[in-house]
């Protein structure tokens, strides 16, 4: 029979956990269903909606996090003093009220929480879901990238006017603006890209992980490589179309890839791409040594 103190120590570790959970979800559910409501609705600041790739980011760390639980339980209780630096860190963030703290109070105390409990060895077992939590979370990071834009801005520019020229539409570039058809069309600093390429390298993290691929440096560094490419190549494409229908007047048709469903389809479409990428890698690098 098991003694009484293990029936406690039993007893006492799922209350223990549960607390926690219900505190956490007190906090943090008003938060995540902003973040949620914003991101679908397209309602929330355009910074944020960068870090849309939470949708399914989210959702997924919470599931590995989840899968995970056995493998948390085994692990020695055992506390790393950054736990607690982390933990008064988050609490004050949160506590401060200024958006972006609030935001990252949340990483700031699932970070600190794993090193509390379980030490580096809890980190370790739930780094690559903290990982996706923290790049989830919204903050100003694409605002303090915009002013760096400009020679990205400027080579879509270009080619979107060379790709148009060679089908005999009369384009003329200035800068970041290109004329046609009386129109202009400026490729703005949110259009250059930078959130279609965060979507795609944080899915791309998640079929690597998914995958096992991740483990290997080589197919890690091609596939995020490529995945950079094809989200720039996938730009300037979008860009020609949304240059052509605005130059031709076709207003609906610009709208309907600008700002609706249109552009969705188009991001979607791209990311699935990713798939038969990896799938190819894996297979050309899985009969070569590691370097």
């Amino acid at each position: 029979m098991m003694p009484l103190e293990g029936k406690l120590k039993n007893t006492k570790a799922p209350l223990f956990s549960l607390g926690i959970l219900s505190v956490l979800v007190l906090l943090y559910a008003p938060l995540l269903l902003y973040w949620w409501d914003g991101w679908l609705k397209k309602t929330i600041s355009t910074e944020h909606e960068y870090f849309s790739h939470g949708i399914i980011g989210l959702p997924f760390a919470a599931y590995l996090g989840w899968s995970n639980r056995k493998q948390w339980r085994r692990l020695p209780d055992t506390s790393h003093p950054l736990g607690a630096v982390l933990l008064l860190v988050g609490g004050v963030f949160y506590l401060s009220g200024v958006t972006q703290w609030v935001n990252l109070s949340l990483p700031a105390i699932l970070t600190g929480l794993c090193l509390w409990l379980k030490g580096i060895s809890g980190f370790r077992l739930q780094g690559f879901p903290l990982l996706l939590v923290f790049l989830a979370t919204p903050t100003a990071i694409p605002y303090l990238l915009a002013p760096y834009t400009l020679p990205l801005q400027s080579f879509i520019a270009g080619t979107v006017a060379f790709i148009l020229s060679q089908f005999g539409m009369n384009v003329t570039v200035n800068g970041i603006n290109l004329y046609t058809g009386g129109r202009i069309v400026e490729v703005a600093p949110y259009c250059a890209g930078l959130k279609m390429m965060f979507t795609a390298l944080y899915v791309g993290l998640m079929l690597l992980y998914w995958t096992g691929a991740l483990s290997s440096r080589r197919k890690t560094i091609w596939f995020l490589s490529m995945t950079v490419v094809m989200s720039i190549t996938a730009n300037i494409i979008r860009n020609t179309f949304l240059t052509f229908f605005h130059g031709t007047g076709q207003d609906a048709a610009f709208h309907w890839l600008h700002e609706s469903w249109g552009g969705d389809i188009y991001s979607a479409t791209m990311l699935l791409l990713l798939v038969p990428v990896l799938n190819w890698i894996d297979s050309y690098f899985s009969k070569a040594p590691e370097i």
